[in-house]
């Protein structure tokens, strides 16, 4: 069967760019390259493998798995089940931090629930006199992120840590997190690729913040004088997530729209003094 036969069969069950893209996984090839090679043949193994990735994309698997790699800020992540999918409104995580960080000498930073990894090493490799450190209380979402980091030739310390259990006394000038915000029921966690994504990464209590109120239980202690904790969270959120911020303590809240207008990111920082506040 050739290429263009084989895609043509495949737009009958999912999007066809969806069909061009795990053909290029499997064919290792750039979408030019297919789209001038329309008329070649695939051999039985490259038909078999394709179909098979077709089923499983059709049954609700993400393409992103599919391909083991995601893009985000312009650069392909390894990806797997044991972490969520990069998204391209958490870049505006990364964007806020650049901007905190860009005139510190050598900030430190530390990436909560990193995950791939692609929130740590991207800031890395923008902020190399920044020493960085993400923790993930998943190893296997920490071999993930160990990955990334070498593969993009990043500096990150990574930390296997329940938030901020196992840093110590460390403090941060930036304390970063996309930490799960989905409440407990909410029915889209049974819908589209959340299905196939850890839920443990995803949910978050009934009302989808309770892994926010752990790290604000702490992150006072581990922000530097003038540091910033700088949170992505839920769509209406902010309202909620800008009053723990003050509980916990932090001045100068700010909360950032991303690119469809929502409030996705919230923080906060510490005073200049180090008193820890009152609870």
């Amino acid at each position: 069967m050739s290429i263009a036969a084989a895609l043509q069969a495949a737009r009958q069950l999912i999007p066809v760019a969806e069909a061009r893209l795990l053909l290029c996984h499997q064919l290792g090839c750039t979408p030019a390259w297919l789209e001038a090679h329309r008329d070649e043949l695939l051999n039985a193994t490259q038909l078999a493998a394709f179909e098979s990735s077709i089923t499983r994309r059709a049954a609700g698997e993400p393409v992103a798995y599919l391909c083991g790699v995601r893009e985000f800020y312009g650069r392909d992540f390894s990806v797997s089940p044991a972490v969520l999918i990069p998204r391209p409104e958490t870049e505006l995580l990364v964007e806020l931090v650049l901007k905190k960080a860009k005139d510190l000498a050598q900030p430190c930073i530390l990436d909560l629930g990193t995950g791939s990894g692609c929130i740590a090493v991207t800031l890395a490799l923008e902020l190399p006199q920044a020493q960085v450190s993400a923790a993930d209380v998943s190893a296997a979402a920490l071999a993930i992120a160990s990955e990334n980091s070498r593969r993009l030739g990043a500096s990150v310390r990574l930390v296997e840590s329940d938030w901020f259990s196992a840093v110590g006394a460390e403090q941060f000038d930036v304390v970063v997190a996309n930490p799960p915000y989905v409440p407990a029921n909410d029915p889209h966690l049974a819908q589209g690729d959340l299905r196939h994504e850890p839920i443990n990464a995803l949910q978050s209590g009934a009302d989808g913040l309770d892994a926010i109120r752990q790290i604000l239980a702490h992150a006072y202690e581990h922000l530097c004088a003038g540091g910033w904790l700088l949170l992505e969270h839920g769509y209406d959120q902010a309202s909620s997530v800008a009053g723990l911020l003050a509980v916990a303590g932090l001045e100068a809240i700010e909360q950032h729209r991303d690119l469809a207008g929502i409030v996705r990111v919230s923080g906060g920082r510490k005073r200049l003094t180090d008193a820890v506040p009152a609870r």
